[in-house]
């Protein structure tokens, strides 16, 4: 069983910044991709930024040179750096892990979501 966990989410003034953390725990073997994405009320789902389990990256159109995606694999656990926050920003954002468990099952995991609001 795995687990994905977040935090630090909040209420944040446009042009603000915060920081989330998702920690993956359980019966891990290796954690691979992890990624963030996102869900504003009445749009689907999309893809934030991503990284590699040796820390190449991509990010989404939108958030271009403003957040920063990275991971410490040593506490299985990735970060999304959100600077310049405008009120476009404002959604549910979701952590996903491609993670091989101890029994060498290739899982796709995500967490329960934590909500960003960017308002003044």
């Amino acid at each position: 069983q795995v687990q994905l966990v977040e935090s630090g989410g909040g209420l944040v003034q446009p042009g603000g910044s915060l920081r989330l953390s998702c920690a993956a725990s359980g019966s891990i073997f290796r954690v691979n991709r992890m990624a963030w994405y996102r869900q504003a009320p009445g749009k689907e789902r999309e893809l934030v930024a991503r990284i590699s389990s040796d820390g190449i990256t991509d990010y989404g159109e939108s958030v271009k040179g403003r957040f920063t995606i990275s991971r410490d694999n040593a506490k299985n656990t990735v970060y999304l750096q959100m600077n310049s926050l405008n009120p476009e920003d404002t959604a549910v954002y979701y952590c996903n892990a491609l993670i091989l468990t101890a029994t060498l099952a290739s899982t796709t995991n995500w967490g329960q979501g934590t909500q960003v609001t960017v308002s003044s």
